[in-house]
């Protein structure tokens, strides 16, 4: 089958060629890589990576398709997909179409045939940059200069072109019965208000299985609207971006703590962080993967994380007298996770609905509605 040459040159000047599968054309973004072994189609889908290039290390990538089941949002958010080698003819009784026709309907690019474990090491070595991927351009020259005119991550607020128009109520889809979830609590029990930043549809389910009726508002929603609902706890989403760009909330969360229990996740702990009087940095690489280790300080337990972000709080910035850390990463000793000392809000960094991904985290869920029967 003729294949169509592509070329991806990174900021620094690092060029791969390759061939393309999925959409033809040019595109700009973060170069970011993702260490997962499983579950592309729920990392493809993840609106946390809206604007970002992912690098899968895993070689062999869309070998069971793609269905309508797995989706973390109503569509893919990345702007291309590289890997090592693309699977034309995935095999899978759910598979509804291929890698390839899913890129096609949605307009994204992918590319194949390069060293993604050697361009992963570089973006170790050097830090995630901007790169272009072009079917039409393969002068080198002429996509490094386009690449050095891209937008750059800093500074850009990302969550505007994700989170929810309008508010909506939110129930677990019908689910097939080889689906079916039998922990699931039919009896609704509290009101949770999510403040959508780009939410991830797994961390609705798990909130839903847990007897949760959830209200989920855009990210420009203010405190006294969501204190109107008078919700039993209000949730804080993952998304993507600078979280000193989406500024515009950081006095609304603000409103908010003390009023109501608030657990936050990803996005929504860098955003607690800054409510709380924190400061925000950028990481040199980020955190994605579906198996990063992180200690939680409050049991001493060793918990196997599921992570995507590349911003995270500095805990030298949080006051030590109002708020306690509770999870470091043990890759680089990041913080992964804290807790007011006396109000009713903690956050982690990771994700612990964890699709894809390992299930130590999912007491956390747990926890919130521990905190929410406490407060009522």
């Amino acid at each position: 089958m003729y294949k169509i040459k592509a070329k991806l040159v990174l900021e620094d000047g690092l060029s791969y060629d390759g061939y393309a599968f999925g959409a033809e054309g040019e595109v700009t973004g973060e170069i970011v890589f993702n260490t997962s072994m499983m579950g592309y189609q729920e990392i493809l889908s993840d609106p946390s990576y809206s604007g970002q290039m992912i690098v899968m290390t895993y070689p062999h990538i869309g070998n069971y398709g793609i269905n309508s089941a797995d989706f973390e949002s109503q569509r893919p958010h990345v702007k291309a997909f590289i890997v090592k080698e693309h699977c034309d003819y995935p095999s899978n009784w759910r598979s509804e179409l291929s890698l390839a026709d899913l890129f096609k309907k949605f307009n994204i690019m992918g590319i194949e045939g390069l060293d993604t474990r050697a361009i992963t090491r570089h973006i170790r070595n050097f830090g995630a940059m901007r790169a272009i991927i072009s079917t039409t351009d393969l002068d080198t020259s002429s996509l490094l200069e386009k690449v050095k005119n891209s937008p750059s991550m800093v500074g850009a607020n990302l969550v505007d072109g994700v989170t929810c128009q309008s508010a909506y109520d939110w129930e677990t889809p019908n689910l097939p019965d080889w689906q079916y979830r039998e922990n699931i609590d039919h009896e609704s029990k509290f009101n949770v208000v999510v403040y959508d930043f780009g939410v991830k549809q797994n961390i609705l389910r798990k909130f839903v299985e847990r007897g949760c009726r959830l209200r989920v508002v855009p990210s420009q929603t203010k405190a006294d609207d969501i204190l109107k609902m008078n919700p039993d706890g209000v949730f804080l989403s993952n998304g993507p971006g600078d979280p000193e760009a989406v500024d515009y909330v950081i006095p609304e969360i603000q409103k908010l703590i003390g009023k109501k229990p608030i657990f936050g996740i990803c996005l929504g702990q860098q955003l607690a962080g800054l409510a709380l009087g924190g400061k925000t940095y950028k990481l040199k690489f980020g955190h994605r993967g579906a198996n990063h280790p992180v200690k939680n300080l409050e049991t001493g337990i060793i918990e196997i994380t599921s992570q995507n972000h590349g911003f995270t709080v500095d805990p030298k910035s949080l006051n030590e007298k109002e708020v306690e850390l509770t999870h470091f990463n043990l890759y680089d000793g990041t913080l992964e996770g804290f807790r007011h000392r006396e109000l009713p809000i903690f956050t982690v960094q990771y994700h612990p609905e964890a699709s894809p991904g390992p299930h130590d985290s999912d007491y956390l869920f747990n926890k919130f509605m521990t905190a929410i029967e406490r407060s009522k």
